[in-house]
């Protein structure tokens, strides 16, 4: 994993940016976008349930149905993480897009602090095959996530990564992480 950027919030947490494949982070949990009926068949959600095992499935049959803008969580199974939390985000063109996507963040960190988790990694929530744009996608990401913890100082959760996978993704969220903190100090 590589850190792109760091950012050390007044309540001393951290918002990072980190390239790499989020089924091998090694944090307490990570957050797979997930559709509403936790089939995890391609992408992000294929790769969770490849790596981290069929148990994750399970679960994930076992509770069945989760809102657009809502999260549930199940065990990492053979993963790093100890946790998967499962957010659905929008689908591009459903409508009201933004206040879902920033419903679906909370919630998980929500979850991730009710669970007394640390650390989590978050995906590009609903900004792969579910089209939303990634530069609002980074915006909200980045915002909710400082906004989180800014009023949830008392928080189990000290570090965030939005973990990236591709060049192109991460040079857009850098940019965002830019804009809302400030230019990343030189190497």
């Amino acid at each position: 994993m590589k850190i792109h950027y760091e950012y050390k919030t007044p309540e001393g947490k951290y918002i990072r940016l980190a390239q790499g494949d989020i089924t091998e982070q090694n944090t307490d949990a990570i957050v797979n976008a997930a559709n509403s009926h936790l089939q995890h068949g391609g992408g992000v959600a294929g790769a969770i349930v490849r790596n981290g095992g069929q148990i994750i499935q399970d679960e994930s049959d076992k509770i069945g149905y989760v809102p657009v803008g809502k999260a549930a969580v199940t065990t990492g199974g053979k993963l790093p993480a100890k946790y998967v939390i499962h957010a659905v985000g929008p689908r591009w063109g459903e409508g009201d897009e933004d206040n879902k996507l920033i419903s679906a963040v909370r919630s998980s960190l929500k979850l991730a602090s009710e669970k007394g988790i640390s650390t989590i990694a978050l995906p590009a929530i609903s900004a792969g095959i579910f089209g939303f744009p990634k530069e609002r996608c980074s915006e909200i990401l980045i915002r909710e996530s400082s906004g989180y913890i800014k009023e949830n100082p008392e928080t189990s959760i000290r570090e965030i990564n939005i973990c990236i996978f591709d060049d192109q993704t991460v040079k857009i969220f850098l940019k965002e992480f830019e804009r809302q903190f400030g230019r990343r100090p030189d190497p």
